[in-house]
């Protein structure tokens, strides 16, 4: 069943069931410094979703995207580059390196040095502390946890019931994220995180017709209003059709193959939209959310309903199960889609089933403070448009319906020295959100060129309630974009005294 374990051993201390970032550091963090043992069951690749088909390919594609997009814009540089576009098949060659071609030996290489077994199968939960593996062969295995089962076994894109859509094998984050064939015309189905970056690089790749189409009023509707309105603006700047408040009706595609992942998965495909306005296109890539792993996992047999997300409590344990024993971290607890969340999660859960083993009381270990942990209203989060997006906490209307007294403050960030360096026609806002009666941020957003690094200096003042005087005092280097917190708060002070 697996070359990365004794197949007669039959008993570990924690079980870990699916092989991505989270599950991988749960694994980690349980046996690092407790002794320990821990193995992990995964069907696919080791790391997962991240390592292979999101986060990791998706930032290799955007890079050369973001690099051209300002030299352009940089006297010196943009003379050099002209009308150049850039090389797609040398940007797919550097995509595949960074995914190791899909081949994740390193990954269980790491495992099997942090002392942590790797069992290829699919895992599902066939009791208390027990999993039942089916391997490659269709042979079972059943495995015992002297002390805790993790689950985390993702999500997968959903496809809405349209009809003709899931007929037409749309391509879906796989897909695009492992393209191998560069379509001329593409719809896009969504217009959140996944669908806005895939535009980018699409875009950038030279896919000629882009049209995207969002149910919402905008782009990227969790976040601050004015970032979606600069990305649509920016998008259709540069050719490509942004149609919100529209939904696709019906699709249809009159030959489909069985291609894989990252190739065009048959002939055209003609969307028709409430309005009745028909597209056809090479490719139809369907970003509008996604659904959890919980239909095929075993939770019946230990008293859950399946489907859906998992409720969990603080400690990551899976609430309705008794004996503290079932974790569930990553998407599919449903807290927080995001790698690094998950990753943060998987932390939490390690360091409280190391501690519960040893009987030690929660609050001794760091990640056993789960007064407030970061997954409430603390999330950080970068779109790798073009420009960028780095967000965290609560945008203003999400604050105002939760009661909180708010004060907001904005700032253009074309109008800081800093960006002016970067780039001579810089693009873009940010905004402070704070808690009045607490005078503390409790969200924030920037969008522009180069703005990614500052939104962890942004979760840091929202996580650890930094007072807005005390922030006064925070100096941000010059010239760099970091200069925006003093102008921000500058503004903040003049509406004050005002």
């Amino acid at each position: 069943m697996s070359a990365a374990v004794d197949p007669d051993r039959r008993e570990w201390d924690v079980i870990v069931l699916g092989g991505g970032a989270a599950g991988e550091n749960a694994a980690q963090y349980a046996t690092q410094f407790s002794g320990l043992s821990a193995v992990i069951v995964e069907a696919e690749l080791l790391g997962g979703e991240c390592s292979y088909w999101a986060c990791m390919p998706s930032k290799a594609l955007l890079r050369p995207v973001e690099v051209l997009s300002t030299g352009r814009d940089l006297p010196g540089v943009k003379e050099l580059l002209g009308d150049r576009r850039l090389d797609a098949q040398a940007v797919l060659a550097r995509r595949d390196a960074v995914v190791n071609h899909l081949d994740d030996g390193s990954q269980v290489d790491w495992a099997l040095g942090a002392g942590i077994d790797v069992v290829r199968g699919y895992g599902r939960l066939s009791g208390v502390r027990e999993v039942t593996v089916t391997g490659p062969d269709g042979a079972e295995r059943v495995l015992a946890a002297r002390h805790a089962v993790v689950l985390d076994t993702g999500s997968s894109p959903a496809i809405p019931p349209v009809p003709g859509l899931a007929e037409a094998r749309p391509w879906t984050s796989r897909d695009v994220t492992n393209m191998h064939e560069i379509p001329r015309r593409v719809v896009v189905v969504g217009g959140g995180v996944v669908a806005c970056e895939s535009v980018t690089w699409l875009h950038g790749l030279g896919v000629e017709e882009i049209t995207v189409v969002e149910g919402a009023p905008g782009l990227l509707a969790k976040n601050e209003p004015f970032a979606g309105e600069i990305i649509a603006e920016q998008f259709r700047a540069a050719g490509i059709t942004v149609r919100t408040g529209a939904k696709v009706t019906s699709a249809e595609r009159a030959e489909v193959n069985d291609a894989p992942v990252g190739h065009r998965h048959g002939g055209e495909v003609t969307v028709t939209l409430d309005s009745g306005e028909q597209i056809t296109a090479d490719e139809v890539l369907v970003a509008a959310g996604r659904r959890p792993h919980s239909d095929d996992i075993g939770l019946e047999s230990v008293g859950c309903k399946s489907g859906g997300y998992l409720e969990v409590d603080d400690q990551l344990n899976v609430e309705g199960v008794d004996g503290d024993w079932l974790y569930a971290i990553g998407d599919l607890c449903g807290r927080a889609l995001l790698t690094h969340m998950g990753k943060y999660q998987a932390r939490i859960a390690g360091e409280v089933i190391a501690a519960r083993a040893a009987g030690r009381p929660l609050d001794s270990d760091p990640f056993g403070r789960h007064a407030d942990v970061a997954d409430h209203d603390q999330v950080p989060q970068v779109t790798f448009t073009d420009p960028e997006i780095g967000s965290v906490g609560l945008t203003e209307q999400q604050a105002r319906d939760k009661g909180l007294d708010i004060e907001a403050v904005e700032y253009d960030m074309a109008a800081l020295a800093g960006t002016y360096l970067l780039r001579e026609n810089y693009v873009g806002r940010a905004k402070l959100v704070i808690d009045r009666q607490r005078d503390v941020l409790v969200g924030a957003t920037f969008v522009g060129t180069g703005i990614a690094e500052l939104t962890h200096s942004a979760t840091m003042a929202v996580v650890a309630r930094i007072p807005v005087g005390v922030l006064r005092h925070v100096v941000p280097s010059y010239p760099t974009a970091s200069e925006v917190w003093l102008r921000l708060l500058e503004e903040l002070g003049k509406r004050r005294q005002g």
